[in-house]
């Protein structure tokens, strides 16, 4: 069965959501000079393709490490709500519209495609798309996780914000209040179609509201 990564490599100076600390890659040792070679990383818990647990947002939410491990591997489903503007709502209509499938069968996750993956490392990459209350609700209601390449499911504030966009993450509220996870700053969704195995094990990282996950789709050939 073919796999693909959806991850983007951790790397010195990568994207980071406006306000987090830059992440480093630096050496710390080489073969020329100490006989063999190592790396320091300086990541926080939500670097690059990572997974939000309801501890990130929500008061006694469960973090990562109180999910079982099987939870991590996901019965995922492709979204398709490419073609929207900069900054425009997603809302319960379009998302259910862009299923790529029946959701009769057996669920764990939705894979929103936006597209927006394509603007990595761009000013443009924090202007992406996102979800409205309404359907952050139907999603939750389905007791379904949600996946998505965008940096943040709600608005990220940049200087293009408007004043009419939500405030306090109430897309990632109405989610992890829920007892939902989130995977996002996901990439190359474009390769994937109906229904398929995601696995996006955490960092095993003790109490964690978040960790950089390795996110790789297993799709029937």
């Amino acid at each position: 069965m073919p796999s693909y990564d959806l991850s983007h490599p951790i790397a010195d100076g990568m994207p980071v959501y406006p306000g987090d600390p830059p992440v480093g890659v630096e050496t710390l040792a080489s073969i020329g000079t100490d006989g063999y070679h190592q790396t320091a990383l300086r990541i926080d818990t939500h670097t690059g393709t990572h997974i939000d647990a309801p501890a990130h947002m929500i008061d006694d939410g469960r973090s990562l490490s109180a999910f079982p491990l099987e939870t991590f591997r996901f019965a995922g489903q492709h979204v398709d709500c490419t073609g929207f503007k900069p900054r425009a709502e997603i809302g319960l209509e379009k998302l259910t519209s862009g299923i790529d499938g029946d959701l009769s069968e057996a669920l764990d996750l939705l894979v929103v495609e936006t597209g927006w993956d394509d603007y990595w490392e761009t000013d443009r990459y924090f202007e992406h798309p996102f979800l409205s209350t309404d359907a952050a609700k139907w999603v939750a209601d389905r007791g379904l996780h949600l996946g998505i390449d965008t940096p943040n499911v709600d608005p990220t504030p940049t200087a293009n914000a408007a004043d009419d966009e939500p405030a306090g993450y109430p897309v990632h509220r109405h989610l992890l209040g829920a007892g939902r996870l989130l995977v996002e700053n996901l990439r190359g969704l474009s390769r994937l179609a109906g229904r398929f195995e995601l696995q996006a094990y955490p960092l095993s990282i003790q109490g964690g509201d978040g960790a950089p996950v390795r996110a790789v789709a297993v799709v029937e050939a």
